[in-house]
């Protein structure tokens, strides 16, 4: 009988998606503070994203989008967020499941996550719906890294490749 591992990795990747949750959840509710602002990068054709045809379209693998000045009716459940974004004036709605996206980034205090998307089955992990908005958004086409050029994932780093000696 074999036995089963405990998937840490898929552990720490559910965790750190809670982190994005949560701050969406934040700013939905109170609005971005000072400088803040957030890229979100996911994987236009992951299972549940909702997004204009023209948009996928445009973007037929991943997609960038910016929550800063102008977003509107952000939203955020147990699964996916929403929010209502202009592309060339025109306001659009766009429901993105947490497991489609791989980089979370606030550039404001240089901090970002990178994730491999999540199995459809595994993304359910966030918490209660939360109306508001204020700002908007800017898209663009994130370049696929080749496969050699892919970065390594999971792998442990020391601190001491980072110590000036």
């Amino acid at each position: 009988m074999a036995k089963e591992q405990l998937r840490y990795d898929k552990m720490v990747e559910t965790a750190l998606r809670g982190v994005v949750r949560d701050a969406l959840r934040q700013v939905a509710d109170r609005g971005l503070p000072g400088n803040h602002h957030f890229y979100l990068t996911f994987r236009t054709s992951y299972p549940g994203v909702d997004i204009p045809e023209y948009l996928r379209g445009q973007y037929p693998n991943e997609m960038t989008i910016v929550l800063q000045y102008q977003y509107y009716g952000l939203e955020i459940d147990e699964e996916k967020f929403a929010v209502t974004l202009s592309f060339n004036n025109v306001h659009e709605r766009l429901e993105i499941p947490l497991g489609a996206i791989t980089t979370f980034a606030d550039p404001s205090v240089n901090f970002a996550l990178q994730f491999q998307p999540a199995q459809p089955a595994e993304s359910a992990a966030v918490a209660p719906l939360a109306e508001r908005a204020p700002q908007a958004v800017a898209a663009k086409e994130e370049a696929k890294p080749a496969a050699s050029d892919e970065p390594k994932r999971g792998e442990v780093v020391t601190l001491d490749a980072f110590r000036k000696k």
